[in-house]
């Protein structure tokens, strides 16, 4: 078993908070060091109590996503002999409510790869994508329907 842990912190500073006029900035601390400024999205919480520029919840679900698909569709690549110069993906997460609960049901990953000399046919680079999917610890561990849309 393999555990993650990750320091998430917010103190009031100054203002108010029971009326719920407080920052919803904090911060996101992980063990090699980096530390993240974080808050809730302006889309959920108005401004000034959302801050704007730091990374939310959601946008984080989404990077997380793309980050593992891309991570292993690399790899399965470099196993292949394939080579790969970049990989971009401009992934967008949809939240939306079901049931009676406000969820992101659904990320579109949109990855565009520039390969080192000739891309491998259409359709390897779909399996490719499709095993990257399904090996993907956090595609396997959610709800969210996750598509992959090549240009």
């Amino acid at each position: 078993m393999t555990t993650f842990s990750a320091r998430v912190a917010w103190a009031r500073g100054e203002g108010s908070f029971t009326d719920g006029r407080y920052s919803r900035g904090h911060e996101w601390s992980f063990d090699g060091g980096a530390t993240v400024p974080a808050s809730a999205s302006p889309h959920n919480v108005p401004l000034p109590y959302a801050v704007a520029e730091n990374v939310d919840p959601e946008e984080a679900y989404v990077a997380a996503l793309s980050s593992c698909h891309m991570l292993f569709y690399l790899w399965l690549a470099s196993k292949k002999r394939i080579g790969i110069d970049s990989y971009v993906d401009d992934a967008v997460g949809v939240m939306e409510t079901i049931d009676g609960r406000t969820m992101v049901s659904r990320v579109e990953l949109r990855p565009r790869v520039v390969y080192s000399g000739e891309a491998p046919e259409r359709a390897l680079e779909e399996r490719m994508h499709h095993e990257a999917h399904e090996l993907c610890f956090l595609a396997n561990s959610v709800k969210t329907v996750i598509e992959i849309r090549l240009d």
